[in-house]
């Protein structure tokens, strides 16, 4: 019995030391070399016939990789502007990640790796990096919605100056479709930005609540009871909600207002978003226009009585004396800020031009940015950049 079990012990001891090994195996290359402005990505396979990589930004690219001996296969780049890449390989045919990168980020169901590139302090890459500066605290917490009737997931951005006492001012930050309450920390850097405003002093200290804005679903996939379902952004569309996002949003003000030391005043209040969370954003303005003062739409898709007119936008808005009753009231109102980013390839590029016709007639007060590109991460970093620095002033 004793030599059996010490035979287990030696064979457990065997495969403990296999499976680490296993798990440290990576190869011997460096990727991504970032040297000053330029990247070169190192992929080790020398059994691989094909290899290319694909890189985007604002824009996507793909590019050859070459042969450089004993099986690796490189790429260096141009001179690459300050900023947040992704990238990905395909090999022979099939899309993978780099080996050689342990850091990688999550779109709805894709995974990609991603490097920074940095060329001084204060740039856009600056700001979505680490940088050794004062650091607020993220949590992830539960509350209740009783709008929604069920129990809801949600990420909080502390700044570093948030001690308990004080009140801060709160900014509302909302994803897109397919996004949760793990887009914007995560693809959109916001902790990094937000630690970094703050830090140059172009930003005031103030709380980011992230919320999930999908009102079916209380949380990030493999973060509730459905398990480590596959994410593709109409997950679970068969359970329809009792009550859209924008009905609901107050409850997730209530539970912030009761939890944490907040400026509990239209004045100490901001929402912004991206895509449906901007059409989110544009919804929430008009159903409580006394209760924001900022409001931020990145790449909008807005919609008129709960319906989205993806053309004919302003067709929609003329036929609808609600939408222009409320649209009255809330600049009646006189928001601070009400504030339009997209990029001029954006699909949503004319719906927001209907959107500004129609307040433009009105004479409504409206800031607007154009960007390059179209509906990525890239230009809602930036918008996010941009609309903090505007806040609490």
């Amino acid at each position: 019995m004793k030599t059996l079990f010490l035979s287990f012990v030696a064979l457990l001891a065997t495969l403990n030391a296999s499976a680490q090994q296993a798990l440290g195996q990576r190869p011997n290359v460096k990727s991504p070399d970032v040297n000053g402005t330029t990247a070169t990505l190192n992929y080790f396979n020398p059994t691989a016939k094909d290899v290319s990589v694909e890189l985007f930004s604002v824009d996507r690219h793909n590019f050859a990789m070459t042969p450089a001996g004993n099986g690796l296969w490189s790429y260096t780049t141009n001179a690459l502007e300050p900023e947040l890449y992704l990238y990905s390989y395909k090999v022979d045919g099939q899309r993978m990640l780099d080996p050689a990168n342990s850091y990688v980020s999550r779109d709805i169901s894709t995974l990609s790796n991603y490097f920074i590139v940095s060329h001084e302090k204060g740039d856009r890459g600056w700001l979505y990096q680490v940088n050794a500066v004062p650091h607020g605290r993220v949590e992830k917490v539960w509350y209740d919605s009783p709008q929604l009737g069920m129990k809801r997931r949600m990420t909080v951005y502390l700044p570093a100056a948030y001690d308990g006492k004080r009140r801060f001012p709160v900014l509302y930050l909302l994803h897109g479709h397919g996004g949760d309450e793990e887009a914007w920390p995560e693809l959109g850097r916001a902790t990094q930005i937000m630690d970094n405003l703050i830090a140059l002093g172009k930003a005031e200290p103030m709380i980011v609540v992230m919320p999930n804005g999908n009102p079916n679903l209380p949380a990030a996939p493999g973060q509730w009871e459905a398990g480590n379902y596959v994410p593709n952004g109409n997950a679970f569309s068969e359970i329809k909600p009792v009550k859209s996002f924008p009905e609901s949003f107050m409850d997730v003000v209530s539970f912030v207002d009761n939890n944490y030391k907040t400026v509990k005043k239209r004045e100490g209040r901001a929402v912004c978003g991206l895509s449906m969370g901007g059409g989110h954003t544009h919804d929430i303005a008009l159903r409580f226009p006394d209760t924001f003062n900022y409001y931020g739409l990145f790449s909008a898709a807005p919609r008129v009585n709960g319906q989205f007119a993806h053309s004919g936008f302003y067709n929609h808005i003329q036929s609808s004396a609600d939408y222009q009753q409320q649209s009255e009231r809330l600049f009646a109102s006189h928001p601070k800020l009400y504030w339009i980013g997209i990029g001029k390839d954006d699909f949503l590029y004319q719906t927001n031009l209907d959107l500004r016709r129609f307040l433009d007639e009105k004479g409504y007060t409206y800031e607007y940015y154009e960007s390059l590109g179209g509906h990525v991460w890239a230009n809602w970093r930036i918008y996010l950049s941009m609309f903090a620095e505007k806040l609490f002033k």
